[in-house]
């Protein structure tokens, strides 16, 4: 299950190569690398088959996720401390897989959201070639590098500024490709069977509903729908994070009620809160409901 999701993220890291070269490939060889000792490290102390519980996947995973949802300019030491963070906070001191309340990932990058606002703020804008990334990354030299913030943080300031949404320049045509990459992916593991459909869906309604009350409301402050859609990490949350399997919700009923929650979370945090994307926030909080919800949401019992 974990490799299946590993594969369908290809698609998606190939076009963020194609618009920003080999940072994003770097990041995750060093989350993946990092994931892996950090959780040989736990299974031994736990005196546990160090390779069994590392062949599953989900540290790897939980490695690529975070390396692909940072700066791919972040110096090295970021993905190093942010998966640590993930591993050991997120899931070993919990017991391990199965037993984790949060998803890891987004734990280990809110961790490095609000401890390095800097480095987690500085985006790359231009094709880095794999001598630049490295020495980029692992600062070997004071190479220049074209950076700035993304098109959500944009928004957030320029809007600010000029008062109305209409007169900010809202296409970005790498992020949409970025996030068209993760929807084809996301495809790919309904077609596996891996995912569930309630959560990727009603994530994408939570989005659709509360942005168009909010444009409905007033066109001049708040974002079209279809940039709530292609900007961010919307596809990604969609897709790859909200369904977690052990953080998530598992009723039917109740994953259409965990989805529709964290995509209208997303938009409130965009538009209100102090973050320009909120997917991380909204899991992560959301994660906090799952034992209510699923409480609520349970199937009869067969035969009642």
């Amino acid at each position: 299950m974990m490799r299946q999701v590993i594969y369908a993220l290809v698609l998606g890291v190939m076009v963020a190569y194609y618009f920003f070269g080999w940072g994003i490939l770097l990041q995750i060889a060093l989350g993946a690398v990092t994931a892996i000792v950090v959780e040989s490290v736990f299974i031994a102390l736990r005196n546990r088959d160090i390779i069994n519980s590392i062949s599953d996947g989900s540290a790897v995973l939980t490695g690529i996720l975070l390396a692909i949802s940072i700066p791919s300019i972040a110096p090295w030491w970021v993905i190093v401390m942010g998966v640590s963070f993930a591993i050991i906070f997120g899931k070993q001191l919990y017991g391990g897989l199965g037993n984790n309340l949060f998803n890891p990932a987004m734990l280990g990058y809110v961790f490095l959201l609000i401890s390095y606002p800097l480095q987690m703020s500085t985006w790359q804008v231009d094709f880095l070639s794999f001598t630049q990334a490295l020495k980029v990354i692992f600062d070997l030299s004071n190479i220049d590098v074209i950076s700035g913030a993304t098109k959500l943080d944009e928004v957030k300031n320029g809007l600010s500024l000029v008062g109305s949404i209409q007169q900010l320049e809202l296409h970005s045509p790498s992020q949409a490709w970025i996030n068209v990459g993760f929807l084809f992916g996301g495809l790919y593991l309904f077609l596996k069977k891996v995912i569930f459909w309630q959560i990727p869906v009603a994530f994408l309604v939570g989005i659709v509903i509360s942005s168009i009350l909010l444009f409905v409301g007033n066109t001049d402050l708040y974002l079209p729908t279809q940039n709530h859609l292609m900007l961010g990490g919307t596809m990604l949350g969609a897709f790859f994070i909200a369904t977690d399997p052990v953080s998530a919700s598992t009723t039917p009923k109740g994953r259409i009620i965990y989805g529709f929650l964290i995509g209208v979370l997303i938009v409130i945090i965009r538009t209100f809160g102090g973050y320009p994307d909120g997917v991380a926030f909204a899991v992560l909080l959301i994660n906090m409901t799952v034992p209510l919800i699923d409480s609520f949401t349970q199937p009869k019992v067969f035969g009642r």
